[in-house]
C-alpha cells in the first residue's frame, strides 16, 4: 500500500504546508567565495598606520616567542609545545580586537594570543611544563584556561557570553579553535546555542590545513568551514588568515556586531601551520616539503613588512627595533624558564572545589602523612651520616 492509498490520503501533502518559511534569509549569511584580503589591495590604504606598525611589532615578537618555546622543549624545560608559527596573524589579531572587559577562550595552540593579550609569557607556558592547574588566574586576565580537549572551550564561551547578555553587560567572548575542532560535537552544540540565544560570541576557526595528520578534505565536504555558519543561522566570514590586517578587520567587525546585539559570527581564517603539530610530531610523514615552502612565500610577517616598507612606514631601523625587542623578550623567557619551579604537592587539592569533599580531605591527609614520613626518614639519614 502506497502513501496515496492510505486513509486520508487526500490531505497528504508531499511538500511543507504554505505556512512554512525559512527562519532566516540565508543569502546575507553566506561567506565570500574567496578569502577576504587587505594587504596588497586598495583597502590597505584605509588602515591606521599606527595599527599596522603595532601589528608588525607583535608579529615579530610572536614569531620569536614560538621559536623560543620550541627550543625550551628540546632543553627539557617544556613537556610539549604546539607552535603557532605561520599562524601569528590570527593569534595577534584575536588578542588585539578585544576590550579589557571581553573574554578570550583559547585552545592549546593559542598561547601566543594569551601573551599578546597581556598574559605573562611564563604563566602562559606553565600548563605545558607540567606545573599545577592553569598557571594563571582566568578572572584576572579574562582569559579562559588553555583548552587541551578539542572544542570544549566553545560551549563555555557561549555560556559566559549568554550570561553577560542576561546581566546587561556588553562583554563579548572570542573563542578560538582549529579546523580539527570543527569535527567535534562541542563545536556544533556551541554554534547552535549561540545562534538561538543570539549570544555575543565570535568563533574564530584557524584552518591550518591539518588536524594533526588529517587533511581538511578528509574532515568535511563543505565548500568552506565558514559555510557551516549558515546552518545555524549566523554569518560566516572567510578571511586570509596570514593577512593580519584583514583578520583584525573581520574580527573587529564581528566583535562590534556581537556587542551591539547582532549575535554570533563564525570566522574561518585560512592559514598554515609551518611547524609540526607539536614537538612530538613528525610532519614529514603526511605533507611534502614543497607544500611548506609554498606557504613560506605567504608568510604573515613578510606580507605586512612588504606593505609597510612599500608605503615608507617602516625602514631598517624599525625592523631592527622590533627584532631587538623580541630578543629581549626571548632572553627573559629563557632565564625565567631555566629556574626550577618550587612546587608544593599539596597544591593538587587546592582550587578543585570551593569546599573540599570528604574524599579529597582524606586523600590530602594521606599525602601529607606520606610527605611527613619521607621528611622524617631523610632527616634521620642525614643525622646518621654526620
Amino acid at each position: 500500500m502506497t502513501v496515496q492509498e492510505l486513509p486520508g490520503a487526500a490531505a497528504y501533502r508531499p511538500t511543507p504546508p504554505p505556512a512554512w518559511k525559512p527562519l532566516t534569509d540565508p543569502a546575507p549569511l553566506l561567506p565570500d567565495p574567496e578569502p577576504y584580503r587587505v594587504l596588497g589591495t586598495d583597502a590597505a590604504g584605509d588602515v591606521d598606520p599606527e595599527l599596522l606598525l603595532r601589528l608588525y611589532a607583535e608579529l615579530v615578537r610572536g614569531r620569536r616567542y614560538n621559536a623560543q618555546a620550541t627550543a625550551l622543549t628540546k632543553q627539557g624545560r617544556l613537556a610539549v609545545y604546539p607552535s603557532s608559527t605561520g599562524q601569528e596573524a590570527c593569534e595577534i589579531a584575536a588578542a588585539l580586537v578585544l576590550e579589557d572587559r571581553d573574554w578570550l577562550f583559547p585552545s592549546y595552540r593559542d598561547t601566543l594570543a594569551a601573551v599578546a593579550r597581556g598574559l605573562d609569557p611564563v604563566e602562559a607556558l606553565t600548563l605545558l611544563r607540567g606545573d599545577r592547574h592553569t598557571g594563571y588566574d582566568p578572572r584576572e586576565h579574562r582569559i579562559a584556561p588553555l583548552c587541551t580537549p578539542l572544542a570544549t572551550q566553545l560551549p563555555h564561551a557561549v555560556g559566559l557570553a549568554h550570561a553577560a547578555r542576561l546581566s546587561g553587560d556588553d562583554t563579548v567572548a572570542l573563542a578560538m579553535v582549529g579546523d580539527g575542532g570543527t569535527s567535534e560535537g562541542d563545536f556544533h552544540e556551541a554554534l547552535n546555542f549561540a545562534a538561538v540565544w543570539q549570544a555575543p560570541v565570535v568563533f574564530l576557526v584557524q584552518n591550518n590545513g591539518f588536524a594533526i595528520s588529517v587533511p581538511l578534505a578528509k574532515q568535511t565536504a563543505a565548500p568552506s568551514l565558514a559555510h557551516k555558519a549558515v546552518g545555524y543561522g549566523m554569518p560566516g566570514r572567510l578571511v586570509d588568515g596570514n593577512d593580519v590586517a584583514a583578520v583584525h578587520q573581520v574580527l573587529g567587525e564581528a566583535v562590534v556586531r556581537a556587542r551591539n546585539g547582532g549575535g554570533p559570527t563564525l570566522v574561518e581564517a585560512v592559514t598554515y601551520r609551518m611547524d609540526a603539530h607539536t614537538n612530538a610530531d613528525d610532519a614529514t610523514r603526511y605533507r611534502a616539503d614543497s607544500e611548506v615552502e609554498a606557504w613560506r612565500a605567504h608568510d604573515p610577517i613578510q606580507l605586512l613588512e612588504r606593505e609597510l616598507t612599500g608605503r615608507g612606514l617602516l625602514g631598517d631601523d624599525g625592523m631592527e627595533e622590533a627584532r631587538a625587542e623580541a630578543e629581549r623578550m626571548a632572553a627573559a623567557l629563557r632565564e625565567r624558564m631555566n629556574a626550577d619551579p618550587v612546587l608544593d604537592p599539596m597544591d593538587l587539592f587546592a582550587h578543585v572545589y570551593t569546599e573540599q569533599t570528604t574524599q579529597l580531605r582524606e586523600q590530602a591527609a594521606r599525602l601529607r602523612a606520606e610527605l611527613d614520613a619521607g621528611q622524617d626518614q631523610y632527616t634521620d639519614e642525614s643525622e646518621e651520616g654526620r
